[in-house]
């Protein structure tokens, strides 16, 4: 019979989500779009932007396959531009480098950049899309969304309380939540690109 969840898929695939999308450095710019908003409507624009995260991530999960195949593009290939472009986010986290927290008129903030693309963004959705290759059928969809509804569940969390977190860690505390999850995220990232260059070699 064959197992409808994988535990080290789910560990692997939980962390490597919760380390892109960073939810202690997301803290200071989600606190600076809604600075204006009252509690009531920043705890709105958190739930709403960790439910178009889910959403948008859980779509390329569910569909990103067939994407691949009608722009005729490897998953080696996925997975090399993927550890590459995570690798980038890993050294901003490293070297501190972010977006401004600017407003953008006429934009629902929880929507644009919240939810996409700083939660859900190219890194997230290309992790997400390759954790699902790596366990066949219905166990990879079942593991892959059991780790994203675990990990979109805390950042919720993170969201609706992070005035209190804030307090918490304070600035420092954030600072160096931040600069860990960078270094993890760049092991991750190089494994990335190495698993991809052997399945070049091994397709060839």
């Amino acid at each position: 019979m064959v197992p409808f969840f994988d535990a080290e898929l789910f560990l692997t695939t939980a962390v490597t989500l919760w380390v892109i999308v960073d939810p202690p450095g997301l803290l200071p710019v989600f606190l600076g779009l809604t600075n204006s908003l009252s509690e009531k409507q920043r705890r709105r624009a958190g739930d709403r932007a960790s439910a178009v995260a889910f959403g948008v991530i859980a779509l390329f999960a569910l569909f990103g396959r067939q994407i691949l195949d009608y722009l005729q593009v490897s998953v080696p290939a996925m997975q090399v531009s993927g550890g590459l472009l995570l690798l980038l986010i890993a050294l901003e986290l490293l070297m501190g480098k972010g977006d401004d927290p600017v407003s953008h008129d006429g934009v629902n903030v929880a929507i644009v950049p919240l939810g996409t693309p700083l939660m859900a963004g190219p890194g997230a959705i290309v992790a997400t899309m390759l954790a699902v290759q790596r366990a066949p059928g219905v166990t990879g969809y079942i593991t892959v969304g059991l780790a994203l509804v675990a990990v979109m569940t805390l950042v919720w969390l993170f969201l609706r309380y992070a005035g209190l977190i804030r307090a918490v860690l304070r600035e420092s505390g954030t600072v160096l939540a931040s600069r860990i999850a960078g270094l993890l995220l760049s092991a991750i990232a190089i494994q990335m690109v190495a698993d991809g260059i052997f399945g070049f070699i091994e397709a060839h």
